[in-house]
């Protein structure tokens, strides 16, 4: 397994090696900047040694010269320090647009299970105050520490190259400034580390209170949820102390090796001058050199958090895209068979399934069972059962732990998930819609439909007079997740945005749930209409659905239990029967087809559990 740095490093690495001859321009500026800028206390030394003695004898060109050479060094370092804040600043914002695209995208490909067990106020963390912890080392902290290394080589050879002794004992002094950053990068690593992870579990606790707003008003949960989240805040802030702590030590034990290093030097080339073995201005220019020396690593201080800061969440980062999904995109993927031309449905087979999440025992066990295409199944059983880890599997949200999973005779392992998607559509009971228009969230699964496919769809399914009685119809804007329409609206938008995708297999998970009858029979009636001739897998709680089947399976503790048409089913006098019968038992003849009743809202119950 890779190390947590050098994970990090290696992320890094690939968000800048596309942008290697930036960097290099970057680098080019840098060193002609602090060339220009450094020259200063040299010519601070050939003033006093040399413009001065010349002007006291007339000669007043010397003097002329390092006027116009500061002229010119200080111009030229103010242009090549904005050129390179320009170029590392766009090199900065597209490292940042690259790795969010690239945290994005890998998010949305990792499968199910890593999004059950992976909050998305975790996910928000890491695209969000992540991301945001590298801008703060790529906007100044990675110019600081380029700066202060590329000033300590130019320094260091100007003062051997004034007085080698001096140098050789200003270099010998960075060796301890050198250990206590070592120290400090140690220490601070886990603090770090233990910062982001906090700051992390704020924001999931945030996201998630936020994102059921509804049922922490309802159940009057403010106090609890606020006392929780004060604890996060309380953990993280104990986080960012032990943060502070460590680079106050830092500043202060680098801070006081800094001054008495100056102070011992300074005293020493003092005396040198008073002896006459070192000249006045070759002392000046290294007091000069000495204090930028070793202001450098003092600097390095200020940026050591924004650092440590980047450091941890690369880290967090790097680990999340180390995530691979378990359900992966075949190397080599097959395609189906040409649909046959009297019907758009295909068959269906699940060959010795089993079935076991990593977290719990097995779900499924020794599923066969095959579904002819253009057949209606609906599969009904007890809360638990398995009924929706089926529908799953089919919908290869999942992959089997064993066995295979058909459509036409071809493994879903071996289809291309796009085509895979076009010829499985699942509905939820609960659909999902994103803000924007009616007409958009309807066509997501089929973006190149015209607005007149969208509008059959709609009447298809019943929902048109719905739509158009909206504020701006099909371009009414539903809000953020649909809140602008009620469970049954959206419910219907949901089965008309499936059937618009035209697949070849649909999975219903209940979804006819939140409608109300008269609503329910409608989307029934549509239902009939559009899966005529499709592969379709039901996953029912209520008798209505059942009885738009063909076929029923009935699924208890994992196993297919009964198999066949409804009516046999009841004749069977099996698990089947008990249900029925529980639900006749709730709901009296008034919604039973059997009694010639409405097909109502009627839920498979009773002693026997939910279907």
């Amino acid at each position: 397994m890779t190390a947590p740095g050098s994970a990090a490093r290696t992320l890094l690495a690939s968000l800048l090696r596309p942008r290697a001859r930036r960097l290099w321009l970057a680098g080019a500026l840098v060193l002609l900047q602090r060339g220009a800028a450094l020259t200063g206390p040299l010519l601070v030394a050939y003033t006093i040694d040399q413009a001065v003695p010349a002007w006291r004898t007339g000669d007043r060109g010397p003097m002329t010269g390092v006027a116009i050479g500061y002229l010119l060094c200080g111009s030229a370092s103010g242009v090549l320090r904005y050129a390179f804040v320009t170029v590392s600043a766009r090199v900065g914002q597209d490292v940042l647009l690259d790795l969010r695209v690239r945290v994005f995208g890998h998010a949305q490909g990792l499968s199910l299970d890593f999004h059950e067990r992976y909050t998305s106020g975790r996910l928000t963390s890491r695209i969000t105050t992540d991301v945001e912890a590298l801008r703060g080392l790529l906007d100044e902290a990675l110019a600081t520490i380029v700066t202060a290394a590329v000033s300590t080589v130019y320094i260091t050879a100007a003062l051997l190259f004034l007085d080698w002794p001096l140098g050789l004992a200003a270099v010998l002094v960075l060796g301890p400034l050198a250990w206590t950053m070592r120290s400090f990068r140690r220490r601070s690593t886990r603090v770090y580390r233990g910062r982001s992870s906090a700051m992390a579990a704020v924001v999931a606790r945030l996201a998630e209170t936020l994102g059921g707003i509804r049922t922490v008003q309802a159940f009057r949960r403010e106090e609890s949820e606020g006392a929780a989240f004060a604890a996060l805040n309380g953990a993280h802030r104990r986080t960012n102390g032990d943060a502070g702590l460590e680079m106050a030590r830092y500043v202060t034990s680098s801070r006081l090796v800094a001054n008495l290093a100056v102070a011992a030097l300074v005293t020493w080339g003092a005396s040198r001058v008073v002896s006459g073995g070192l000249e006045l201005g070759v002392f000046a220019a290294a007091v000069l050199y000495l204090r930028q020396l070793y202001d450098d690593p003092l600097r390095l201080g200020g940026v050591a958090d924004a650092y440590q800061s980047a450091a941890a969440s690369l880290e967090k980062i790097a680990a999340l895209l180390a995530q691979r999904p378990t359900v992966p995109e075949p190397a080599v993927p097959i395609p189906l068979p040409p649909p046959a031309a009297e019907r758009p449905g295909r068959s269906v087979t699940f060959e010795g399934v089993a079935f076991a999440y990593p977290a719990g025992g097995e779900v499924l066990s020794g599923i066969d069972l095959h579904i002819p295409a253009g057949q209606t199944v609906a599969v009904v059983g007890p809360t638990g059962a398995g009924k929706s880890t089926l529908a799953k599997l089919l919908a290869r949200l999942h992959d089997p732990t064993a066995g295979r999973v058909l459509v036409d005779g071809t493994d879903l392992r071996h289809l291309a998930t796009a085509e895979l998607r076009r010829t499985v559509v699942m509905v939820p009971q609960d659909a999902f819609l994103f803000s924007g228009s009616v007409a958009e969230n309807i066509a997501i699964g089929r973006p190149d439909a015209d607005a007149g496919a969208i509008v059959r769809a709609a009447r298809t399914i019943g929902v048109h007079d719905v739509i158009a009685a909206l504020p701006d119809g099909y371009d009414t804007d539903v809000r953020a997740r649909g809140t602008r329409l009620s469970a049954g609206q959206r419910q219907l938008i949901g089965l008309t945005r499936a059937l618009l995708a035209e697949p070849a297999v649909v999975i219903l998970d209940e979804a006819t749930s939140s409608l109300d009858l008269p609503t329910e029979r409608a989307a029934h009636h549509a239902m009939r209409t559009v899966l005529r001739g499709r592969t379709a897998l039901v996953v029912a709680h209520r008798l209505t659905t059942v009885h738009l089947a063909d076929r029923v399976l009935v699924v208890d503790e994992g196993r297919v239990v009964e198999d066949g048409p409804p009516a046999a089913l009841l004749a069977r006098q099996g698990r089947f029967t008990s249900l029925h019968r529980a639900w006749r038992a709730a709901r009296p003849s008034a919604d039973d087809p059997s009694h010639g009743g409405d097909r109502g809202s009627g839920t498979l119950g009773g002693e026997a559990g939910a279907c």
